[in-house]
């Protein structure tokens, strides 16, 4: 690798962000990328140091626009499961508890794994149980606002009416139930690593995308992070044209800034699967 910036830059670089997370930005410019076994450290020929710090920072901007979008859908998910249960079940104010609507292992670890003592301790909550001292819990549109994203895709999964999450899933154009699980399940782990700052770019799905109205999928794109960008633009599109607009040219400007540079160029093409159009 060239060290192409002075000692005095590097050193402030390296304290900066620290080896160990540069590390992750170092490992796709190896001439033996992506193998992770047996890996020889040994960097392909013209790599240089600034360009490792480009990725670096790439990565860190993509991060920030997927969370300001991702956002957006996190509230309208959470919107809109809250509106039609609460609809449904309008004698129930604490549906999320009542075996008619969940499920009994749901009802059984909520007040453990959610209810627990630090959720009872946010404001609106506390501020809830201080004025009514006989509720065990708060009404759900309350409840729900503090549920965290991947929580309110477990209440979704966990609903006994397919009817009410048929519902739910109508508001996004989608008839299966199973794809707007697998859709919203794949944006709540892209949001964790935005969210925990951890390395995006080669970012692998844990779990396979469905085929469904927002792409189809094959091989090739069944866990990249370009099929991602497919679901969140889908989701806006449902909740805001504008929005969806707004994300596919702030991603494109921001890959545009380096599709003249090969290192990075390719590093986008071939682990993030976004293809320019020259």
């Amino acid at each position: 690798m060239s060290l192409d910036f002075d000692k005095k830059k590097i050193r402030e670089i390296l304290f900066d962000i620290g080896y160990f997370r540069l590390g992750f930005y170092c490992f796709p410019f190896e001439g033996n990328y992506p193998q992770i076994k047996n890996r020889t450290h040994k960097y392909r020929e013209g790599t240089k140091f600034s360009d490792v710090v480009k990725l670096y920072y790439l990565d860190v901007n993509l991060r920030h626009i997927l969370t300001k979008y991702i956002n957006r859908i996190e509230v309208n998910f959470r919107t809109k499961v809250t509106y039609e249960v609460s609809i449904l079940y309008q004698n129930s104010n604490t549906w999320f508890v009542d075996t008619n609507v969940m499920t009994k292992k749901y009802i059984d670890d909520f007040g453990i794994k959610v209810y627990n003592d630090a959720f009872r301790n946010k404001n609106v909550i506390k501020l809830h149980h201080a004025n009514y001292i006989n509720d065990r819990y708060a009404p759900a549109w309350k409840t729900m606002e503090f549920v965290t994203f991947g929580g309110i895709l477990t209440v979704f999964k966990n609903l006994k009416s397919e009817e009410v999450k048929s519902l739910i899933a109508k508001h996004y154009d989608i008839n299966n139930t199973r794809v707007l699980e697998n859709y919203i399940y794949s944006i709540v782990q892209v949001r964790n690593v935005c969210a925990h700052g951890a390395a995006l770019f080669d970012c692998k799905l844990a779990k396979s995308l469905k085929n469904g109205p927002a792409l189809k999928i094959d091989n090739t794109n069944k866990n990249n992070l370009q099929s991602i960008f497919c679901i969140i633009q889908f989701f806006l599109s449902k909740i805001s044209e504008n929005r969806e607009q707004d994300m596919k040219n702030e991603i494109k400007a921001l890959f545009s800034e380096y599709k003249d540079n090969p290192s990075i160029r390719y590093i986008i093409e071939s682990c993030i699967g976004y293809k320019f159009n020259e």
